[in-house]
């Protein structure tokens, strides 16, 4: 039976992080109190979120919008914990880098200031990226990532990878916002998960998970985003969030990653377990190749106690059983 453990805000309840966040602390007994971004006409249908357990009592929805952050001073205030999920995401490069980022920074910094102004919240937890340590400007030399690590924007303006504005903008606001926190004497940790795999309550195809299963999907342009990829379930997130923010002792980046697999080996493992799918042959995807990845170490956060309950197989299952559900499959 969950117990009252106090009030918690979730900015960008509806995503697909975000939404089984809400999920987990309902189920733990916070009381939740989530923002999504303001809908004029009231066309968003949020009864994923409504109809949760513990929903009826313990939850509740307010407007806000990182365009303007004092929107959401409502949704912090009496707050002990909270966890900034929203994030604007431009995979496409529609919008300058630039703007994205402003955006990106502007929106968390005034929730830190709104955070600072409460006298209530005791901690924030700031969902980061992995992109954030992935693209080191000699990523060619480096096996293995820890939270030392920083991607580098010339780098990625260089080379351009897929989503090169959300590397930056989540870089440099992560960077913003451990700088305030240091400056400010707001505690702020932040952590920093690989693809996220899994189920998901949200009604939009998570595109993390669109792309784990880009080989059972049959989208060829996502194959070079499988040549190495580093994974962990929603579920272990939503819980490294939790951790996070009830552990007495921690600080700074916690990279959140619990499995990689290579194109190869997804191949293999996919066909092996779901013959009913039409998987590309091993001949066919040695042609794809990508930038050389680095490993992302989780050492940090499992030395702290946490432990990661999920493996390959259960993302997988539970990925593909949910997208059977909602007929993306």
């Amino acid at each position: 039976m969950a117990t009252e453990k106090g009030k918690v805000c979730v900015t960008g309840g509806t995503g697909f992080i975000g939404s089984w966040l809400i999920f987990r602390l309902l189920h733990r007994g916070y009381s939740v109190i989530t923002t999504v971004r303001s809908d004029p006409e009231h066309k968003r249908d949020l009864s994923f979120l409504t109809s949760l357990p513990g929903a009826s009592e313990r939850l509740q929805i307010l407007r806000a919008d990182l365009n303007n952050p004092e929107s959401f001073e409502a949704a912090i205030e009496g707050c002990t914990g909270v966890f900034h999920v929203a994030t604007p995401v431009d995979f496409e490069g529609k919008e300058p880098v630039e703007i994205v980022t402003k955006r990106s920074i502007d929106g968390a910094l005034g929730i830190l200031k709104a955070c600072l102004n409460s006298k209530t919240v005791k901690r924030v937890v700031y969902t980061s990226s992995m992109s954030t340590v992935q693209f080191p400007s000699n990523m060619e030399d480096i096996d293995e990532v820890d939270e030392s690590f920083w991607s580098d924007e010339d780098y990625v303006k260089a080379h351009k990878p897929y989503g090169g504005s959300y590397v930056i903008s989540k870089t440099l606001t992560e960077k913003a916002v451990l700088e305030f926190s240091e400056k400010n004497g707001l505690e702020v940790v932040t952590l920093i998960p690989s693809f996220v795999v899994g189920p998901f309550i949200c009604p939009k195809f998570p595109g993390s998970v669109r792309t784990t299963l880009a080989l059972l999907l049959g989208n060829e342009y996502e194959y070079n985003l499988l040549v190495k990829l580093c994974m962990v379930h929603v579920d272990d997130v939503a819980r490294a969030h939790i951790f996070l923010l009830e552990h007495p002792d921690v600080n700074g980046r916690y990279n959140c990653s619990s499995d990689e697999m290579t194109l190869e080996s997804m191949a293999e493992f996919l066909s092996a377990k779901y013959p009913e799918f039409h998987i590309p042959s091993k001949d066919y995807l040695k042609e794809i190749t990508w930038y050389k990845i680095p490993s992302v170490t989780s050492k940090k956060l499992i030395d702290c106690g946490f432990k990661f309950e999920y493996g390959v197989e259960e993302m997988f299952r539970d990925a593909i059983q949910c997208c059977k559900e909602k007929d993306y499959l």
